[in-house]
């Protein structure tokens, strides 16, 4: 196998390519879709793929994005592999599907090219549908380029299956940003994808009329809670699951993976923590200022959203002072969502650093170099105080006078 692998030519694809390679491989029973910008190429690229013959299955395109997941609730129930994408408005229209999703322990894969929403329309990326979805019972992964899309989306399948989760899995990738930019990507041959996540395996098929299953049944007072805990603890639980996927992954590829990835982070005083394509910027920029200015930058990002991975973080930003939190989402009248998240690991660390948020990129507005390099100078000097000098809330990039809350 591990000769195979170092023959692999590479391949140049961009977000969406990746996602339906990976969905190709996987050899899904039913792909249930409606076409919405920028995820449209996912499925369009899965539909000609299954058009030209290249793979068995069925794509059915529906009249909406709710019937969308509709249709993959029902295929999964009914014992399929079952994947789908979608991105903004779309994943709005879904929200009351995937609940029943989750709710049902589908092990549904859902590729989330992430769009700002509306209003005002916007078809450009920020993380404003990713935000919407995290408390919807889903496993969340993010992917920071086209190769993770690539390898995420197939760990989702080997994760979202396994006996002990069963639970859908959504995988995040910036819109445009990363789905529509072509990269050099190293797939793994057909054979040996296939192999990594397994043949799928029936778990109450309402097919399987010797043992008839009732599912969407309704709960009042009497069970609801009781329910709710166990997936909350099957969610909670995935954790391993994951790391072992990702080791798995790792053994067979090189590549590795983790829960929370770290950059430079060893003699950090201060640090970033993003998600997405910025990950990479982030990390140019802390390099830039270790050699410039010898600030000691590092950055930190949560691959996982979703069981949040509350003591890795806390582990990966022990030693920093002072902590800048990106969020690409309109924050609608609170901190942003990393904000909080992390603020929440750190309040149970013994070490408490200075903790700020900014908003920024809305709409798909660039996060540039120069900016990036102000957030890490304004978070040395809440390090080199000691405590919070600058706006607890800013707004990074915005054109006119400056934004701030909580001063």
């Amino acid at each position: 196998m591990a000769e195979k692998l170092e023959l692999q030519e590479v391949e140049v694809w961009d977000g969406n390519m990746a996602f339906a390679q990976a969905m190709r491989q996987a050899q899904i029973d039913v792909v249930a879709a409606y076409p919405i910008t920028p995820s449209t190429p996912t499925v369009h690229g899965y539909a000609k793929f299954l058009a030209d013959g290249y793979i068995d299955g069925e794509f059915v395109l529906v009249e909406s994005e709710h019937a969308a997941m509709s249709g993959c609730v029902g295929a999964a129930a009914a014992g399929g592999r079952v994947a789908t994408a979608t991105s903004s408005q779309g994943f709005a229209l879904m929200i009351e599907v995937l609940y029943q999703a989750s709710g049902m322990r589908l092990p549904i894969v859902l590729g989330l090219v992430n769009r700002a929403l509306a209003s005002p329309l916007n078809v450009n990326g920020d993380h404003s549908d990713m935000y919407l979805g995290r408390d919807a019972g889903w496993i969340m992964i993010d992917a920071f380029n086209a190769q993770e899309a690539y390898d995420l989306m197939l760990m989702g399948f080997k994760i979202a299956e396994n006996m002990g989760v069963r639970l859908p899995v959504m995988v995040n990738q910036d819109g445009f940003i990363t789905s529509h930019t072509a990269q050099n990507v190293k797939p793994l041959q057909d054979e040996v994808a296939y192999n990594f996540i397994g043949e799928y395996k029936e778990v109450n098929a309402m097919l399987d009329f010797c043992k008839p299953v009732t599912y969407g049944a309704q709960t009042e007072e009497d069970w609801h809670f009781e329910f709710k805990a166990k997936q909350h603890k099957a969610l909670m639980d995935s954790s391993k699951v994951i790391k072992d996927v990702f080791q798995e992954f790792e053994t067979l590829t090189k590549r590795a993976y983790k829960s929370v990835e770290s950059y430079m982070m060893d003699d950090a005083e201060v640090a970033i923590v993003a998600l997405g394509s910025t990950v990479e910027s982030a990390v140019q920029a802390a390099k830039d200022l270790r050699e410039s200015e010898g600030i000691k930058a590092g950055v930190v990002a949560t691959r996982v959203i979703r069981p949040f991975p509350f003591e890795e973080v806390q582990s990966a930003l022990k030693g920093v002072k002072a902590i800048a939190t990106l969020d690409r989402s309109a924050p609608g009248g609170t901190l942003g969502m990393l904000y909080n998240e992390v603020s929440a690991s750190m309040y149970q660390s013994e070490h408490r650093p200075v903790i700020s948020n900014y908003i920024y990129g809305l709409g798909g507005r660039d996060m540039t170099q120069k900016e990036l390099k102000e957030i890490f100078s304004d978070t040395k000097k809440n390090a080199d105080a000691g405590k919070l000098v600058t706006p607890l809330q800013q707004f990074s990039g915005l054109r006119g006078p400056k934004l701030s809350f909580f001063n």
